[in-house]
């Protein structure tokens, strides 16, 4: 793990002016949730939230109230994927949990997005969806295939959805080309893109229709920038209904063995060009699934946690001085519900802290510096 100067000095500052309750730091009294003082800068705050799976986050009543307390935006974690709403084409799309979050979210006045309806990689998709062996011939079948299910999501859950995450991680990092499915062969690579976004604009008129991928600031990650931006350049091109990049913010300080180091302040430097790159192609952007992961990081806590929350801050002080964000979602508030946990543990299998608040539901630097971050942004 190497941090900036300006991320060291932070996190010591986080780690010493932080009052620690079981390795967590309290929160000022009266503090403003992360949705007003968002607000107060014309921008909204929100989180996902799943009923699926082992624990159901949406049945956690304590996180839930957290995630209604602090959020005005919520994205369901896997209820609205297509891998979810129909595992088995013979039988009727699973609406009822999705259904049963936006009723929630509704209720206390909450935005939603939808995610996502065509997610590229194959093991994203359903098994009888990879199953289909489309050949070139079958362009007619595959796209029938593609509406159907974009039209009856969409037509399911109409207007109450103000953003749709249309297609996900379309691009692959190590070489910025574009993933290839089961939609390929009959439809072409940028044509089922193209595609998808114009069939969730027939379903979905007044959504706004995002491109969402995890491309990071990174020196590793020029590549998978450089193909993000050529598929949004060609999709403009072509006049694909695409208003907007989600930035999914996964981000770390963690390299992998052979990865390329960052020479001191290239991160930020090629970060701004990327998203002003973007803007430049007339697209909004929103930041969809934040969080950070803390492998590679101190096992001490409050080290652990002031470096977690320097790396955020030293993010976010970039991207949040972009004029055409308006959403910042991260991906859960509570690390005991990060996604995280099972899909990258850390060597020394200890709990990981990559969300603003702990399993106890306390707040941490994290969050300090999620907060410190919005009252530091300009105005949209």
């Amino acid at each position: 793990m190497s941090l900036s100067r300006r991320s060291v000095a932070r996190a010591l500052a986080l780690g010493a002016g932080s009052t620690l309750l079981g390795g967590c730091a309290t929160a000022p009294a009266g503090e403003p949730t992360l949705d007003q003082l968002a607000r107060a800068k014309g921008l909204r705050f929100g989180s996902t939230l799943g009923s699926l799976g082992r624990t159901s986050r949406f049945h956690d009543l304590p996180y839930r109230e957290l995630t209604g307390r602090e959020c005005s935006v919520l994205v369901p974690e896997n209820e609205t994927k297509w891998q979810q709403l129909r595992p088995d084409p013979t039988q009727p799309y699973h609406f009822a949990p999705a259904d049963e979050m936006f009723t929630w979210a509704e209720a206390r006045g909450m935005a939603l997005r939808g995610h996502c309806l065509l997610w590229l990689e194959p093991k994203w998709l359903p098994a009888w969806v990879n199953a289909l062996n489309y050949g070139a011939g079958d362009g007619e079948a595959a796209r029938q295939v593609l509406a159907e299910h974009i039209r009856t999501t969409c037509g399911h859950f109409g207007d109450r959805i103000e953003s749709w995450d249309v297609v996900n991680e379309a691009v692959t990092p190590e070489t910025g080309e574009l993933r290839r499915n089961v939609f390929s062969a009959p439809l072409g690579g940028v044509e089922q893109i193209d595609l998808a976004f114009r069939l969730a604009r027939e379903a979905a008129p007044k959504a706004q229709l995002v491109y969402n991928d995890y491309m990071s600031w990174g020196a590793g990650d020029a590549m998978h920038r450089a193909g993000v931006l050529k598929l949004l350049t060609e999709l403009k091109r072509r006049g694909t209904p695409v208003q907007a990049l989600g930035i999914q913010g996964h981000i770390s300080t963690y390299k992998k063995p052979g990865t390329p180091e960052d020479a001191p302040g290239q991160q930020a430097v090629g970060w701004r060009r990327f998203l002003d790159d973007v803007m430049a192609l007339d697209l909004d952007l929103l930041i969809t699934e934040f969080d950070v992961n803390d492998k590679g990081m101190p096992d001490d806590i409050a080290q652990r946690d002031a470096a977690v929350a320097a790396a955020a801050r030293d993010w976010l002080d970039v991207t949040l001085t972009s004029r055409r964000l308006h959403r910042f979602l991260c991906w859960g508030l509570a690390d005991q519900h990060s996604w995280l946990q099972q899909f990258d543990p850390r060597p020394d299998k200890a709990l990981k802290r990559v969300l603003p608040y702990d399993n106890h539901f306390n707040p941490k630097p994290l969050r300090t510096a999620i907060a410190d971050a919005l009252r530091a942004m300009p105005a949209r």
